[in-house]
């Protein structure tokens, strides 16, 4: 059984448990990934689907501790003449979930090699229905400094809150 509880997962990208909501609505249609300006090739497959609870203290001395599902995929050409459908890769990740706990709420990362190149670390978009296709963006997941992020997002929500639409002069906004 995948939970699903997005409320810590950011905006810009999804959780397990959204992207396997969404492509249960186009079970049948192709999946396609997209990576460095292209699409991923027919051939592609799944070659692991990995759950980890993490522990650590970050750069400024905090310390951390997430869930995250990581999906290897396999960039390779293949005899067949189609992506694979949306549901059957919704079927690999079920069928893992029946062996391993998969937390839907978890940060998801993509993990992509065509087997020669090393692998490279992505989190994804929501998937999008185009040319009778499911198609889901793969963008490079970046380091990060948890501090600074949090310390960003603070000030974000502070400056909306202080200088959002007004009925009257405020003090803190211009």
């Amino acid at each position: 059984m995948i939970s699903l509880d997005n409320s810590e997962i950011p905006r810009d990208e999804i959780s397990l448990g959204l992207l396997l909501e969404t492509l249960a609505e186009a079970s049948d249609l192709p999946l396609v990934f997209h990576y460095e300006g292209r699409p991923i090739k027919t051939g592609y497959h799944v070659t692991e689907v990995k759950a980890g609870q993490f522990a650590a203290l970050d750069c400024g001395a905090n310390p951390e501790s997430w869930t995250e599902i990581f999906v290897q995929l396999w960039d390779v050409d293949g005899a067949e003449c189609a992506h694979m459908p949306a549901g059957k890769f919704s079927a690999i990740l079920r069928k893992v979930s029946d062996h391993v706990e998969l937390d839907g709420s978890a940060k998801l990362t993509f993990e992509v090699s065509d087997g020669v190149r090393p692998m490279q670390l992505y989190r994804a978009s929501l998937p999008r229905l185009r040319d009778n296709a499911m198609h889901v963006q793969l963008v490079p997941r970046p380091a990060s400094c948890k501090p600074r992020d949090r310390w960003l997002a603070e000030e974000k929500r502070t400056s909306a809150a202080c200088c959002g639409p007004a009925t009257s002069t405020s003090a803190c906004c211009p």
